[in-house]
């Protein structure tokens, strides 16, 4: 998996720097998640692995799909070259890191907050507060109810998670009295 999001950087640098550069952030991120979705789509995967078909017609075949996508020369350019470059099976990672620097780029990110029940509305507005301020973003907030955990909650963003369920205080304790 290292190895697709080593070869897959300088594809989603490139395209990002010139996202920012055209100002169509957002343009960008439609295009590749759509291009993503058909990439991933099981009459598509037969066509992209034709060896039979050129590069120049997979990229065709991308193209044509995505057409409402493509209206950027660009965008048009970028699909050609990673299907020149036999790398179109890496578009959903590009397309997860371009994701990645779009949200570091509008100071925001995404946070999945587990919890035993569910969270009114005023519960789900102070905690996405007390995340803003603590990560120094916006946060986009989605919650989810386990109740395994029993009670407490588990926040989870892109590199951190916190677990404060009870059900991992337990599992601890049960350790500590294992020693």
């Amino acid at each position: 998996m290292a190895e697709l999001n080593t070869v897959a950087r300088p594809y989603t640098k490139a395209a990002f720097e010139h996202a920012v550069a055209k100002g169509n952030l957002d343009q960008w991120s439609d295009m590749l998640t759509t291009a993503t979705a058909v990439a991933q789509h099981e009459t598509m995967k037969l066509v992209l692995g034709n060896p039979g078909l050129t590069s120049e017609q997979k990229a065709d075949a991308m193209i044509t799909v995505c057409e409402e996508q493509m209206a950027d020369p660009s965008a048009k350019n970028f699909i050609s070259l990673l299907a020149e470059n036999q790398r179109l099976a890496l578009l959903p990672e590009i397309s997860a890191q371009f994701e990645q620097l779009k949200a570091n780029q509008q100071h925001s990110v995404e946070v999945s907050v587990t919890t035993a029940f569910d969270l009114g509305e005023q519960q789900q507005q102070k905690l996405t507060q007390a995340l803003s301020s603590k990560l120094g973003r916006e946060v986009s907030l989605t919650t989810e109810v386990d109740k395994s955990i029993i009670g407490g909650v588990i926040v989870r963003t892109d590199d951190m998670v916190i677990d404060g369920s009870i059900r991992a205080r337990l599992a601890k304790l049960a350790e500590a009295m294992n020693s």
